[in-house]
């Protein structure tokens, strides 16, 4: 079984509108797609360049999609080998996330304190330096970003990614978990906890080429905001407030080919460059056409804007 929550046909029967949102490309108009071939032999129609469907993982599909410690060990190992896919286990995520911190914050151990292969949580609420630059909120609009994500280690941490082991809400060490934390120890009143936990998922982002995984890292990510929340404030976020953080997820946490900075696929393409006719006996050379370049949103401008911008500022 999933991590708890973690059902897409709880998500159809309950909140249709929230699943269609998490599977949603903002950069082709369309759904994500599968992007590999593992699914084929469950059918035909799950090819590389289809789309991931709510009837394609609902219903008789139900638990296609598992997260990589419930697949079996020969598909893991295929996926290795074929996809280079190599889930990071929780406390080296731990370990990499406190060097962000160490830094951010001028001092080791700020989160909690490593001890080998786990690590003991902060009892006591996060001390912000006397920086007037590095308060809390400053902590929570901090963009954090996780290359290749997979099912998102680094951001979120309900499970352990290779073990499957569930991880109590005060031990996560995922970047959003850091944040989400932040908040709850800062916010008085039900409305400031709301608008500085989506704040915080607004600065959380990460990009993935195979679909499943994406699903899972979207999965996660509104499923750990439901955590917090319910934590917090004692009650679950009803359809609206699930919708509009499953949007925001759906942004930022996107489908894109790390080589290329595009689609991993030709559902939507552009020309590139203009056909050129050399002379009066060569034909014209067809035009390339390639699959269009990732879009996310600047949720300061609410515009969205090709991932590769950022790169040249």
């Amino acid at each position: 079984m999933k991590p708890i929550d973690l059902d897409e046909q709880q998500f159809s029967d309950n909140f249709p509108q929230v699943l269609t949102v998490l599977l949603a490309d903002h950069t082709t108009g369309n759904n994500i797609t599968w992007s590999c071939e593992d699914y084929i032999s469950i059918s035909p129609d799950f090819t590389f360049d289809a789309q991931i469907t709510t009837e394609s993982i609902t219903g008789q599909n139900l638990g296609i999609i598992k997260p990589r410690s419930q697949k079996a060990k020969e598909d893991q190992l295929r996926r290795t080998k074929d996809q280079a896919e190599v889930f990071t286990p929780s406390w080296v995520c731990n370990a990499q996330n406190n060097l962000i911190d160490d830094a951010w914050f001028g001092r080791p151990n700020v989160f909690n304190t490593a001890i080998g292969n786990t690590w003991i949580p902060t009892p006591i609420p996060i001390i912000f330096p006397d920086d007037i630059a590095k308060n809390w909120q400053s902590y929570v609009d901090e963009p954090r970003l996780e290359i290749t994500c997979g099912e998102a280690p680094y951001l979120v941490s309900r499970y352990d990614t290779v073990s499957g082991r569930p991880i109590n809400l005060n031990e996560r060490i995922g970047l959003l978990d850091r944040k989400l934390r932040i908040v709850g120890e800062n916010c008085s009143s039900d409305e400031d906890w709301l608008h500085w936990a989506m704040r915080a998922v607004k600065a959380t982002y990460g990009f993935e080429l195979q679909g499943d995984s994406l699903l899972l890292a979207r999965e996660n990510i509104l499923m750990s905001y439901q955590d917090y929340r319910e934590a917090t404030l004692g009650s679950p976020a009803d359809c609206n407030e699930l919708k509009s953080i499953a949007t925001i997820i759906s942004w930022n946490i996107w489908q894109m080919d790390a080589l290329t900075h595009r689609t991993p696929n030709p559902i939507n393409t552009e020309v590139v460059g203009e056909p050129v006719q050399l002379d009066l006996f060569s034909p014209a050379p067809e035009s390339v056409l390639q699959p269009a370049p990732c879009m996310i949103m600047d949720w300061v401008t609410r515009t969205p804007v090709p991932f590769s911008s950022l790169l040249k500022r």
